[in-house]
């Protein structure tokens, strides 16, 4: 029973998409580009200030970057040219816009 309960809390915890940006391309998980337009992204992002929101279990661009590298589930690094991205994103200000455009790539956030 305890081991079902952790391994159902471990595997929430670690899809979570609690943020890291990196100054290290090489220490990244993902190299991220960030596009003009939410047409053009692979993922529309809304970036929340409150870390319970960034929802495991969703994986629906609910970002909350952390200051402490160790509590990110993803090290990403913003790259400047599109053609070095793993993953495009567009960044809104309104969270029910958030989500995939391209969802073959929603494996690289989990």
């Amino acid at each position: 029973m305890l081991a079902a309960l952790f391994a159902t809390v471990a595997a929430v915890t670690t899809n979570a998409q609690v943020i890291y940006n990196t100054d290290s391309q090489a220490r990244a998980d993902v190299k991220v580009f960030v596009v003009n337009s939410k047409y053009k992204a692979d993922l529309v992002v809304y970036k929340t200030d409150r870390e319970y929101r960034a929802d495991a279990a969703e994986n629906k661009g609910i970002w909350f970057f952390t200051k402490s590298e160790y509590r990110a589930d993803k090290k990403v690094y913003f790259v400047k040219n599109k053609f070095q991205a793993d993953l495009t994103v567009f960044f809104t200000d309104k969270e029910y816009q958030a989500g995939w455009n391209d969802e073959s790539k929603k494996y690289l956030l989990y």
